[in-house]
């Protein structure tokens, strides 16, 4: 069994941070090095946007909305995928989820990342209100 849990989201007021947390289990522990992780948002109606990726050579790209504000990281000890979010604003309000692919290119072609992820969470609301 494949299982990414996300956990840590809720409401803010602009300009504050959060920390989601993803932990990875079942067939995907150990992933570290061997998948692509990274984190991606939907509004209601509205297209997947990828926010973070962390490459299994341990890159990291941002996507050009959040760079800046945002940071992902892997803790190999918990098997845990992280999103730092600071500065909110406003239009950071979104369903968040954690993801692993064989590569990054999935998550940076927004045709790909509509329907070809191939494992995602379940997703953790972010709400941030002014």
């Amino acid at each position: 069994q494949v299982q990414l849990t996300e956990s840590g989201g809720g409401s803010v007021q602009s300009g504050g941070s959060l920390n989601l947390s993803c932990i990875a289990s079942g067939q995907l522990y150990g992933l570290h090095g061997r998948v692509c992780l990274g984190w991606f948002r939907q509004a209601p109606g509205e297209e997947r946007e990828a926010l973070a990726t962390l490459s299994k050579d341990g890159s990291t790209t941002y996507g050009d909305s959040v760079k800046g504000r945002f940071t992902i990281s892997f803790d190999a000890s918990q098997n845990t995928l992280f999103l730092d979010m600071n500065s909110l604003k406003t239009e950071d309000t979104s369903m968040y989820y954690c993801a692993a692919d064989r590569g990054c290119v999935t998550f940076w072609n927004i045709y790909a990342l509509q329907s070809s992820l191939e494992y995602r969470g379940q997703g953790t609301q972010v709400t941030v209100s002014s």
